[in-house]
């Protein structure tokens, strides 16, 4: 049941009833119904924009992958370098190590080789940044490889040029007898008149005039595979096997200096001129073999003549005469 509701007329001093109007009623019931509508548009512009406003964690969040993206920057930037200083010392290794030591380059398709298969960076999948993420992870693992390759590369060099260090010891690179002992240069290596039957013969060796007792010298390092006189023709003579398929050949000596097996060193002093053997006078016969074969000498003196020297000497050896063997 409804309330009635009165009010008090001061013009006739009695109490009066309050008539309700209708559109009164209506008006409180729209404002009403307005009023919750402005309410539910502010809460919707609220929530609208609800991701823009920062809590003071998200601001520190925001703060930290900033942060975390300079360092990815940086990161890059010296990979950059990186990348820039192992391109160099990889071309230096395929043009200049490699040639030097005879080997061959590695392909530039073996160096920036990348990593197929599975999926490496699955993980890294699905965040504001991933590709940042997964191209520096990328760049990372390739260039982890490049320098494991390069590594390997520079230890390979490293044991060719121990071995390139051994060969050069090992060739019988130095005249066996020094300029300044020496009468003359008798014969070089080719054909040449054989002093007991007069008839043209090869001569296998060089031949180095000098008195008895002139002091020999070892032309390369190795050890002495003979020292003895059961070689027909050669006296005393002396074989040093320098490795690497290389033989040096001593021959007439007067006496020996060393024995056989001893490891002796280029410039060894390792016996004496002499005249044993099939020998016209006092002389160093002198031979190099390689791979059993022997060659001329004289390809071999640039480890102690001059220029000037070495032209003097190739000048008389070429010189067809009589050899003193």
């Amino acid at each position: 049941m409804s309330k009635v509701k009165y009010y008090y007329d001061s013009e006739t001093l009695s109490y009066r009833k309050i008539e309700r109007k209708r559109g009164r009623r209506f008006s409180i019931i729209l404002l009403s119904v307005l009023g919750m509508f402005l309410s539910g548009f502010v809460l919707l512009l609220f929530y609208l924009n609800l991701p823009y406003i920062e809590t003071p964690k998200e601001k520190t969040l925001k703060r930290e992958l900033t942060n975390l993206q300079l360092q990815y920057d940086l990161i890059n930037k010296k990979m950059e370098l990186a990348e820039t200083v192992l391109s160099d010392v990889e071309e230096r290794d395929n043009n200049l190590y490699r040639v030097y030591f005879e080997a061959n380059p590695i392909p530039e398709e073996q160096r920036k080789a990348g990593f197929g298969g599975v999926n490496r960076y699955r993980d890294f999948e699905g965040f504001d940044n991933s590709e940042l993420i997964i191209s520096t992870s990328k760049r990372m693992d390739i260039l982890t490889k490049q320098i494991v390759v390069q590594s390997r590369s520079l230890d390979e060099i490293a044991k060719l040029a121990e071995e390139k260090e051994s060969l050069l010891l090992a060739i019988p690179a130095i005249q066996p007898v020094k300029n300044e002992d020496l009468t003359r240069v008798a014969s070089g290596y080719g054909y040449r008149s054989d002093p007991f039957t007069k008839a043209r013969k090869f001569h296998y060796g060089m031949d180095f005039t000098a008195p008895r007792g002139t002091p020999v010298f070892a032309s390369g390092s190795g050890y002495v595979e003979r020292a003895d006189n059961r070689a027909s023709g050669y006296g005393n003579h002396i074989r040093i096997n320098h490795g690497y398929g290389y033989v040096s050949l001593y021959a007439h000596l007067y006496k020996f200096n060393v024995r056989k097996g001893q490891k002796i060193k280029r410039g060894d002093l390792i016996g004496f001129v002499g005249s044993t053997g099939r020998s016209q006078a006092n002389h160093l016969h002198y031979e190099v073999f390689k791979d059993g074969a022997r060659i001329n000498p004289i390809n071999f003196y640039y480890g102690n003549l001059s220029p000037e020297e070495f032209a003097e000497l190739l000048k008389v050896a070429q010189q067809e005469n009589q050899s003193l063997d």
